[in-house]
């Protein structure tokens, strides 16, 4: 648990300045990043609070920090006596905006950092608070944590080399992305488009880089107009491919200079820029010549092209195979801590062909805590996996050709009929939604229910959303789809379309007990229907991932016949797939582990 006091304290004095009776930290980074680097992990610095969503609000006598569903227990765990949770969606739980409404005093000023919050979201906080009588103040270019981080160790800004990926990983050149997103840019009469995502930039100029940890992206923004496209990213961090590849194509220009672009734009030109993009970029154009929405990059990046997918087919492969490795290690005797056992993970993955890295801080969690969704343990305080306790496993990795993110629940020992009957109905729900055929032109949050309905009809459900889109060698989640419950979420009511990745993730979860979690990555495909009503094509799901569910835990009596089906044809996918490379790889114990695992139910 950090202490935080003293930080408090600095920032009031900061804030006391600046006549501010509230001040809002955001997780996100000038590129509404999900995870940033450590010189921008600003919210974490101030609370103590590591996980990747959340926003602090501090005051003149209070700090409250709002997260969702997956983190409050790991908040309430890493947050000192200084910091109030406020549990975002529960019952009685205010709203960020409505908290500083009823809270500050009368015809307050609030602060932010305009650089960090989207231009929407921005607009919407102004008009809330302003009908409260309160003011919303824009911090441009002043950051007040940062400010008080300088003199206590904040490290340095990332500058990673910066790496061209060849064509025919990428499945499309440069050039060829330029005149799509021109295209694009006609059809909504726009005259230039700013991307600030960084997975939108490194995928538009197929480059690379390490600025982010288990993130491949590095720090850019890029501004395509209609007779030029310009990549904002210092040259002299770029590797001599990577200029040659994108020479009398795009031209460089340093990482600051984007703001006096946009500002020197012609000011009857139209501008598309993100839902995320941040006020601070966004607020440069004219609100009428303004266009925020997803961009047309956004969209193309969420389907995978023939290329892409091939990579990501033949990743998931290479990656099962040490998924085998790993739990024939753990099924045969395989012990120690939640760290150590991770690491063996990581060790079986980085013999592997292509292995760039990790794609995220893996999640292993013994017994208690695999019910904290996002836990990350530590080396001093990290529990034993044992024979006594269900192990929670969620990891990924980062290969040249792909990205992989997968979540296997196992008992080493034997489970109690509550476990297995718990296991058995999350993994119910995820094979209802990877047998799914539905309509082109089905949104996410339509199939969510599929999931959860084997847990509605015990009571149970969990607190996070069934599926994320996944990166082609990029991060881990991206849009623009999702499959999650919430309606108020873009994301959600975005259509499915073949050569979407995504993950299918249900789970459950009982504090101070276990946590249980089953998940694939499934790529969006034709489904060959009998009749096609109305000339609309049917899509379904095809399972990349290749790691079977453990035996032990499945109460067969509680699926049905066609669940035993899907299972056992997965399973024989999986065999026929991983067993030619692990035999290549003389991985005998993990083939005869992999044959038994694989059995018929």
């Amino acid at each position: 648990m950090a202490a935080t006091t003293t930080k408090l304290t600095a920032l009031r004095s900061l804030m006391q300045k600046h006549t501010l009776a509230a001040l809002i930290v955001p997780s996100e980074d000038a590129h509404q990043s999900e995870y940033v680097a450590s010189a921008f992990e600003r919210r974490a610095f101030i609370s103590g609070f590591t996980g990747s969503a959340g926003t602090a609000v501090v005051t003149t006598s209070a700090a409250c920090m709002w997260t969702d569903g997956r983190y409050f227990l790991q908040a309430a765990e890493e947050m000192d006596e200084n910091w109030t949770l406020m549990r975002t969606g529960s019952k009685g739980v205010p709203t960020k905006e409505e908290w500083l409404c009823d809270s500050l005093p009368a015809k307050s000023s609030v602060g932010v950092d305009t650089s960090l919050i989207p231009y929407k979201q921005y607009r919407g906080l102004m008009k809330s608070l302003r009908r409260s009588g309160h003011t919303l103040v824009p911090l441009s270019r002043r950051n007040l944590v940062d400010e008080i981080w300088e003199d206590m160790d904040r490290p340095p800004l990332p500058k990673s080399e910066v790496f061209h990926l060849p064509d025919d990983t990428t499945g499309q050149t440069v050039a060829v992305k330029i005149q799509i997103a021109r295209e694009n840019m006609a059809k909504k009469k726009c005259n230039a488009l700013v991307l600030t995502m960084l997975d939108e930039v490194a995928w538009f100029v197929n480059m690379r880089a390490s600025d982010v940890e288990f993130n491949p992206v590095f720090y850019s923004y890029l501004l395509l107009t209609e007779e030029s496209a310009t990549c904002y990213v210092d040259a002299d961090r770029m590797s001599n491919k990577a200029k040659a590849s994108i020479a009398n194509i795009v031209e460089l220009k340093p990482y600051d200079a984007i703001l006096e672009d946009i500002k020197n734009l012609p000011s009857d030109k139209k501008v598309w820029v993100s839902d995320k993009c941040s006020y601070g970029v966004a607020s440069l154009v004219a609100k009428e010549n303004l266009v925020v929405e997803p961009t047309p990059v956004c969209i193309a990046k969420g389907r995978k092209n023939d290329a892409e997918m091939r990579g990501a087919i033949s990743a998931h492969v290479r990656d099962g195979a040490a998924l085998c490795c790993y739990l024939a290690w753990l099924e045969q005797g395989g012990r120690g801590t939640e760290v150590e056992v991770a690491t063996v993970l990581e060790n079986y993955r980085k013999e592997q062909e292509l292995f760039m890295g990790l794609s995220f801080p893996t999640i292993s969690g013994a017994g208690p805590n695999g019910a904290i969704i996002h836990y990350r343990p530590e080396k001093e305080t990290a529990a034993q996996v044992t024979d006594s306790a269900l192990y929670l496993c969620d990891s990924g990795a980062q290969y040249l050709d792909g990205t992989t993110d997968v979540t296997r629940t196992v008992h080493l020992g034997t489970p109690t009929e509550r476990e297995r009957d718990c296991y058995t109905r999350v993994l119910k729900g995820h094979v209802q939604l990877a047998m799914a055929v539905f309509p082109h032109g089905t949104p996410g949050i339509m199939l969510d229910a599929l999931a959860r309905t084997p847990l509605w009809r015990a009571g149970l459900d969990y607190r996070h959303g069934t599926g994320h889109g996944v990166g082609a060698f990029l991060n881990v989640h991206e849009g623009p789809h999702s499959i999650a419950p919430r309606p108020a979420s873009q994301m959600t009511q975005v259509p499915l379309e073949e050569g979407m990745l995504v993950s299918n993730e249900p789970g459950y979860y009982e504090d101070g007990a276990f946590g249980i979690r089953i998940e694939n990555v499934v790529a969006v495909v034709k489904a060959h229907t009998e009749h096609q009503f109305g000339g609309v094509q049917y899509l379904t799901f095809k399972d990349l991932t290749m790691a079977p569910y453990q035996r032990r835990l499945i109460d067969t009596s509680l699926l049905s016949v066609e669940e035993i089906a899907h299972i056992n044809n997965y399973h024989w996918t999986i065999y026929e797939q991983v067993s030619p490379l692990l035999n290549e790889q003389g991985k005998t114990c993990a083939l005869m582990w992999l044959k038994e695992a694989c059995r018929p139910l």
